[in-house]
């Protein structure tokens, strides 16, 4: 979550990028079945994004002024009955803003990674509900982190996160193919998802306990929402996933 082009938001960049050093191509893992659910909710970011292309950046600026979520308006809300609705509205909206096309395509290349195999150990509705009960329990993550702040979060890595924290227990063993770039030489490497997630995560956190010193503006990135994300998946995926008649791996 988070914003790169724009100032004064709260964004992230592609939500499984672990660093410039650490990038996903693919995993191994074959889905039995179409994504069907990933590949709407990939259509329905890309198509919010040309809107937001189409505004330019006075628009785009009154639409995360509307829609994305802002930590002290939230908490703020319950004092007026007129405007909690739209205000807690934004837990949802914001998930489907996005700051720039590197932000957006981060996080649509990571749901396409991940999202398809655990969309096929859900289901297809499980999945949705999962996706996106992730996506507000981010949310939440951030709003209790940073309960002042007055800077618009927008971005789909939350819920993101939240299908990187089942993929990591649904499928440890599955091989991710990554890159490393050094110098100039791009090192390609697979590795365990429990070592790539195990990284991501652990990135996560450390990143998000050292922004706790810094001002949300400094960091630019929910690095908590992305913890909290992929906490409430690791934990969901539990009541959310079929039993399966085959082992994974």
């Amino acid at each position: 979550m988070r914003h790169q082009g724009l100032p004064g938001l709260a964004l992230a960049p592609g939500c499984a990028q672990l660093s410039p050093v650490l990038l996903p191509l693919r995993d191994t893992t074959k889905s039995r079945r179409p994504p069907l659910v990933v590949l709407v909710l990939i259509a329905a970011n890309v198509l919010v994004f040309l809107h937001e292309l189409r505004l330019g950046e006075d628009g785009v600026e009154a639409l995360f002024a509307r829609f994305a979520l802002v930590p002290e308006r939230v908490l703020l809300a319950w004092q007026s009955f007129l405007a909690a609705p739209t205000r807690y509205a934004t837990y949802l909206s914001s998930m489907f803003l996005h700051g720039g096309i590197l932000h957006a395509l981060g996080n649509l290349w990571s749901l396409w990674i991940f999202g398809d195999n655990v969309e096929d150990r859900l289901g297809h509705r499980r999945f949705l509900a999962f996706y996106l009960l992730c996506g507000l329990l981010a949310g939440a993550a951030h709003v209790a982190f940073h309960p002042d702040s007055e800077v618009p979060t927008i971005g789909a890595s939350g819920a993101i996160s939240g299908v990187m924290g089942a993929y990591l227990f649904l499928f440890p063993r599955a091989k991710v193919l990554t890159v490393i770039p050094i110098l100039f030489y791009p090192l390609f490497v697979e590795l365990s998802a429990f070592v790539f997630l195990g990284l991501w995560f652990a990135a996560q956190l450390a990143s998000g306990l050292l922004a706790l010193r810094e001002t949300e503006a400094a960091t630019g990135i929910a690095f908590l929402a992305h913890v909290g994300g992929f906490a409430a998946g690791a934990v969901l995926q539990v009541f959310f996933r079929r039993r399966a008649t085959v082992r994974d791996a």
